[in-house]
């Protein structure tokens, strides 16, 4: 950021006049010394002001920058939720068919067991 200094700190601008201002015919000296130093006054007012225009152009380029990395940081979380979500369910569905196939074999073994009980009652 610029600081602002106190007009008399600072020498007076010199150099060609700004091409947007002329002097008009039959103005004396004294005339043109005094719009001219003002004119100078203000245009170094306005290159202050442009330049503190760019620091914020460039300010804001370098946030929409950020806001852009902040967004395609939100769409790799979002990604990276539903991927955990997927995964959650498959783990799941894999404890359920565990616990089912687990449920099946012991009915198979105590249906076995009864079989095999009620065989071995029977005279030979």
């Amino acid at each position: 950021m610029r600081a602002v200094t106190n007009g008399s700190d600072r020498p007076l601008p010199n150099g060609p006049m700004p091409d947007y201002v002329e002097h008009k015919e039959g103005v004396n000296q004294v005339g043109k010394l005094s719009a001219e130093a003002v004119v100078r006054e203000y245009d170094a007012a306005v290159k202050e002001i442009e330049a503190l225009g760019a620091e914020l152009s460039e300010a804001a380029k370098k946030c929409e920058a950020m806001v852009a990395g902040v967004h395609a940081m939100v769409g790799e979380i979002k990604e990276l939720a539903a991927n955990y979500r997927e995964e959650g369910k498959r783990y799941f569905l894999q404890i359920e068919d565990c616990s089912l196939m687990t449920s099946e074999v012991r009915t198979v073994c105590e249906t076995l067991k009864k079989k095999i009980a009620a065989g071995s009652s029977l005279p030979a």
